[in-house]
């Protein structure tokens, strides 16, 4: 039996969260994928972890549509791991992730599973040079039947339906090309999808080291996969571990850090950290108020971490050359905490290339 305290801690320590120096190689979160939405997001994630983010080059990461259809950042080395672990588990777990697309396809017979590796066969095609998203969306249009496609009444034109289009591209070998708005499609050059991920890899794994304990479900709202198919490939190297009641799993070789850890650190989180993407959303945020302020439907802050609990959260003001950062604690901040908060706000605007024109404290 544990408490809340207890799995905020493990979770800092396992997600690095507590160190000051780290290499990509030994920064566990590229394992899982680095969520990279917004100006505050994979980068800005590894230098909280302690990595230089400056010398990252795309020799360095690939860049890659995988878990909900999210851009995430991985080691390059591991590419052919990582697209065989992101896979759906079935033709079901498929559905499920393409959403309303799963619709049209099972209404003309034809498989989801065979539906993706259709529109990523396509789009290997298309992408024999660096693409924008727009121009191969297009392509697809012309070259697949009615049943992949949908009419966009913002546009005024006829797509692909969008998750298809992200879960395929990984599937094709395609990776997005850094720093690019609208998307660039490119191949993986030297492409080759592993036969099976290695276990550091499994996604389900990998949930558990980093944002464990937790139930299946948990980790299918995290995947978009049917709480079924997670149960089928449960590890079972894990021990059950009590957090409010609830019984919840945990890799056995962590049981002990999960009553260890401690986290005597301050970090920003950005909005898309994965210290936030957990699906326990009451363990992290217990007060209902502070999580609708948290996890808004448009729009997230960053999140305050301040010895392994979350203390408010923040939002970014740029102006020019300078950067202010709004800070909305949820409780009485000592000096010292301010001052700590002050301090990653400096690291933030150097992070930016920009100066700090100060934080703003809306008590």
């Amino acid at each position: 039996m544990v408490d809340r305290r207890q799995v905020m801690n493990f979770r800092v320590r396992a997600q690095q969260l507590d160190r000051d120096q780290g290499t990509l190689a030994d920064t566990a979160l590229l394992d899982i994928g680095v969520q990279n939405t917004g100006p505050d997001g994979a980068r800005w994630a590894l230098a909280a972890r302690g990595v230089d983010v400056t010398a990252l080059s795309d020799a360095d990461v690939v860049l890659l549509w995988t878990v909900r259809g999210a851009p995430h950042l991985y080691r390059r080395a591991d590419v052919g791991h990582v697209v065989a672990a992101v896979e759906p588990f079935s033709d079901a777990d498929a559905g499920k992730r393409i959403y309303d697309a799963a619709k049209p396809l099972k209404a003309a017979g034809i498989g989801n599973l065979a539906a993706l590796d259709e529109v990523a066969g396509r789009m290997r095609e298309i992408v024999a040079t660096p693409t924008v998203k727009g121009d191969v969306s297009g392509r697809l249009a012309t070259v697949l039947p009615e049943p992949y496609l949908r009419f966009c009444r913002v546009c005024d034109a006829t797509h692909l339906y969008e998750m298809p289009f992200r879960l395929a591209a990984a599937r094709a070998g395609l990776e997005l090309q850094l720093d690019t708005s609208p998307p660039v499609l490119r191949r993986i050059t030297g492409f080759g999808k592993a036969s099976a991920p290695a276990d550091r890899f499994d996604v389900i794994r990998a949930y558990l080291r980093l944002l464990g304990p937790a139930t299946p479900k948990q980790v299918a709202g995290y995947l978009d996969a049917p709480v079924k198919d997670v149960k089928a490939r449960w590890p079972d190297d894990v021990v059950e571990v009590t957090v409010d009641g609830e019984s919840r799993s945990l890799l056995a070789a962590d049981e002990e850090a999960l009553t260890s850890a401690g986290g005597g650190v301050t970090r920003l989180l950005g909005p898309f950290d994965l210290f936030l993407q957990a699906k326990d959303r009451a363990t992290v945020a217990p007060d209902a108020a502070r999580a609708k302020e948290l996890w808004p439907v448009l729009g997230r802050p960053g999140a305050v971490l301040v010895d392994g609990d979350l203390v408010g959260t923040w939002r970014p003001r740029k102006s020019g050359r300078t950067l202010t950062v709004a800070v909305q604690p949820w409780q009485r901040l000592s000096t010292g905490t301010r001052e700590a908060i002050t301090a990653q706000a400096e690291r933030l605007a150097a992070h930016r290339e920009v100066s700090l024109a100060g934080v703003d404290f809306d008590s």
